[in-house]
């Protein structure tokens, strides 16, 4: 099965695109190397996945027919990121959590760039915001 399919089969990326862009952008490594949208996962093969500062860490556990629902997901993938990695993880949403008060509203766009950009997430709607901003 190709990768950017499994990842978006088993939800770890909202759409196939978003999956195949992110796989692009050499977000996604396999073995430690970066690797294309077409290529071919096998049966136990691990996977890595940029956050941020974060390295995710996935084996790959069978392949689904379509796209599965949260709970039945554990069939197919199995998390072994290291506990380090969770714990920066933790620190990093603690961090973004705190950096607003609560009750203030929905961040601006602003904000949001702002904590994109922190976290280095390059989002597929982006683009389109840029052609927003000429006229």
């Amino acid at each position: 099965m190709r990768i950017d399919k499994f990842l978006w089969c088993v939800r770890l990326y909202k759409t196939r695109s978003i999956a195949t862009e992110q796989v692009r952008l050499g977000k996604v490594l396999m073995h430690g190397e970066v690797i294309k949208p077409s290529k071919e996962l096998k049966i136990n093969e691990q996977i890595q996945l940029k956050k941020g500062p974060v390295l995710f860490s996935y084996q790959v556990l069978a392949f689904p027919k379509a796209r599965q629902g949260a709970k039945l997901v554990s069939a197919y993938i199995e998390d072994v990121t290291l506990p380090e990695e969770k714990k920066k993880w933790e620190i990093l949403q603690e961090q973004l959590k705190n950096s607003r008060e609560r009750g203030t509203g929905r961040p601006t766009k602003k904000d949001r760039r702002e904590m994109d950009s922190f976290m280095d997430i390059d989002w597929e709607w982006d683009e389109l915001e840029g052609e927003d901003e000429s006229k």
